[in-house]
């Protein structure tokens, strides 16, 4: 594990409610990424700068993703969507917000990659987040004094990873670590915290505990545990690693992550739920010229 190196991030996640109004970028130019090197710190982005919004390495498959509100596993198409990355850059038009960006995605998917899908529902394995035995162990983190809003998650965000562990800043205050056999988080709703957790896990975690506040915390896992879910989550950013470590995270349901969430008073219960995918029915590989 020491010379890979890698980021990740659900922005996908991020954009809960639809906005009323479909945009398209004023312009908008989509270049090949870098491919994500083994010898250097990823980097994985999204970032505004007054109405100029950069998108940094993201894969085809998180663009779709974070287009329609979904996350990357409820996304199924060509094998490709998943390693093919790209940077985008877009200009806003005036009067609109970065809460419309995702339909400013789906627009310009369409145009530029010719990008058709339609909706499924499937039931799969997840893990259900849901309160554990009482009283629970988390640390709320007060509102904001009058005045002060902390705006929607999903800008200004940005990951960076390597093997000693990952980095991610979620905008607004909220972030997380995950290095030293700790996940630390700052500012988190269960939300947050259920979308940001189940890239390192084996399947999809489900927030049910109602819970509305926003939440510091750590969970500690033990070393094993911590190493197959770093390799988890550099295979989902699309990492192609060594067969001798994609094996140690083979089977490997970290139960030591379940103790940290019991301790704190949650509780990841696995069962099977139906949840919506996203099919991909045509797509270019390559997007036209800008």
């Amino acid at each position: 594990m020491k010379r890979v190196l890698f980021a990740v991030l659900g922005v996908a996640a991020l954009w809960a409610q639809p906005p009323a109004q479909k945009l398209e970028f004023e312009v908008a130019s989509v270049r090949p990424a870098p491919p994500l090197s083994t010898d250097q710190v990823a980097n994985i982005g999204l970032h505004l700068d007054g109405s100029q919004a950069r998108i940094v390495s993201f894969a085809f498959r998180d663009y779709v993703a974070m287009a329609y509100r979904m996350k990357a596993y409820q996304i199924s198409g060509p094998d490709w969507i998943g390693t093919e990355r790209f940077d985008i850059n877009g200009k806003l038009p005036a009067g609109s917000t970065s809460d419309q960006i995702p339909e400013m995605l789906q627009a310009l998917l369409a145009d530029r990659f010719q990008l058709k899908v339609h909706r499924e529902k499937k039931e799969l394995p997840v893990y259900a987040l849901v309160l554990g035995k009482p009283p629970l162990k988390l640390k709320e983190v007060p509102p904001n004094p009058a005045g002060e809003d902390d705006g929607p998650p999903g800008t200004n965000v940005a990951a960076s990873g390597g093997a000693a562990g990952v980095s991610v800043d979620l905008g607004h205050g909220s972030s997380y670590t995950f290095a030293n056999n700790k996940f630390e988080g700052k500012k988190l709703t269960m939300d947050l915290l259920a979308s940001q957790l189940e890239g390192y896990l084996d399947r999809p975690i489900v927030n049910l505990t109602e819970l509305k506040g926003k939440y510091d915390l750590t969970l500690e896992v033990t070393p094993e545990d911590y190493q197959a879910m770093l390799i988890r989550v550099a295979t989902a950013a699309g990492l192609v690693l060594p067969s001798q470590l994609m094996r140690l995270a083979e089977g490997n349901s970290v139960p030591s992550l379940m103790d940290a969430f019991q301790q704190a008073g949650l509780k990841l219960d696995a069962r099977k739920a139906p949840l919506d995918f996203l099919i991909i029915d045509q797509t270019r590989k390559t997007p036209t010229d800008n």
